[in-house]
């Protein structure tokens, strides 16, 4: 069997708060919003000039409490060109890393979180 990775989805709360994080935090661009039915919107996002979006986020419309980012979730992790700049532009948007950045072999690696908790790793 050939395949080919697609995207990866996780659902959140509130979108207007994660689209701004993921476009005005880390430079992706909102290319779609997909309803459900009634249900839910799946909010797709990419860099611009990606054939294809590689993040889906899910907003189940009668949702009111938070999800629990549970055990089992990792992280996704994002290349930026300058480490130290990004956190830095961070920073002016409010956005704390959970620690300095550190060395994990030779590539330094540092962890934000989303509006909704989950764990971001910035290379």
């Amino acid at each position: 069997m050939h395949g080919a990775f697609v995207h990866t989805c996780y659902r959140i709360l509130d979108p207007a708060a994660s689209i701004q994080f993921y476009t005005e935090c880390l430079g992706l661009e909102h290319v779609r919003a997909s309803p459900i039915r009634d249900e839910a919107t799946n909010h797709f996002f990419g860099y611009p000039g990606d054939p294809e979006p590689w993040l889906e986020l899910t907003h189940n419309h009668d949702r009111t409490e938070p999800y629990e980012v549970g055990t089992g979730y990792g992280h996704i992790a994002i290349a930026v060109s300058s480490l130290d700049e990004t956190l830095a532009a961070l920073d002016e948007k409010g956005v704390q890393p959970e620690r300095a950045p550190y060395l994990v072999g030779t590539t330094r690696i540092c962890f934000v979180r989303d509006p909704d908790g989950y764990r971001i790793e910035l290379i």
